[in-house]
């Protein structure tokens, strides 16, 4: 074979082994046949591994550890999603356990005071429709009602103290205890009492004269349940001497 002039005028010498020498130069490209494409792993049947997400990266240590942490954030947010799940129908099954009437009523010093209620048209009526220990002393409103939760630690501090664990106990406190809840319920306009009896709902022509004419004059004077209805479920308290 003749020698072969480069463009420059220069001689080239063919290679020893036989290969053709091509008169302008070649480009060199990385050997990639041992990489794999995302099409080529996803075809195989199998999710990729590490090894695998990197060969798709091209070895870019930034793509590889920008994916990781996008699992661990989803993996935190999937934890933390169920955490709170979870702990939302605790707290709503909390709620519910602390309303009904077995839970008001399970401490010793409640025992008595679940005679008076039992012996009350609140708890037994020819209507058959009955208002719970919650339906009158714990608020319906969100904000309320966990004030009220809040606010029972005490109820709980009286029982270890056994403030009212007898009759002579009860008697001896009940006027400082009812007007406690008598100014509570003035303060909300017998909010409690209204979630079952309300003005606007009332015909008074159904009322006997009494019954009629009181009402309208609540009505007229803006006075609220408890200005009139005291000790309906609870005996009334003696009102302490004066002096």
């Amino acid at each position: 074979m003749g020698e072969h002039p480069d463009a420059r005028g220069s001689v080239k010498v063919p290679p020893a082994d036989g290969r053709k020498v091509s008169l302008f130069p070649v480009a060199e490209f990385p050997d990639t046949t041992d990489k794999k494409s995302p099409v080529d792993i996803f075809d195989s049947g199998h999710l990729p591994d590490w090894e695998d997400t990197k060969m798709m990266d091209n070895g870019n240590p930034n793509v590889t550890t920008g994916r990781a942490k996008m699992i661990k954030r989803a993996i935190v947010f999937v934890l933390v999603f169920v955490a709170g799940i979870t702990f939302a129908g605790t707290f709503s099954y909390a709620l519910k356990l602390s309303n009904e009437e077995e839970f008001c009523t399970s401490c010793h010093s409640m025992k008595m005071v679940l005679q008076e209620y039992q012996q009350s048209l609140h708890y037994k009526n020819g209507s058959g429709v009955s208002a719970t220990c919650s339906d009158c002393h714990v608020p319906k409103q969100f904000w309320p009602k966990m004030a009220a939760k809040m606010m029972a630690y005490k109820d709980v501090l009286h029982e270890f103290l056994g403030t009212i664990d007898t009759w002579e106990k009860l008697d001896e406190h009940r006027w400082d205890m009812a007007t406690r809840v008598w100014d509570k319920m003035r303060a909300t306009g017998s909010r409690e009492c209204r979630g079952c009896h309300s003005f606007s709902k009332m015909d008074l022509s159904e009322q006997d004269r009494s019954a009629r004419r009181k009402h309208g004059l609540a009505v007229d004077q803006d006075k609220s349940c408890i200005d009139c209805h005291q000790g309906i479920v609870h005996a009334l308290p003696d009102e302490p001497d004066v002096g």
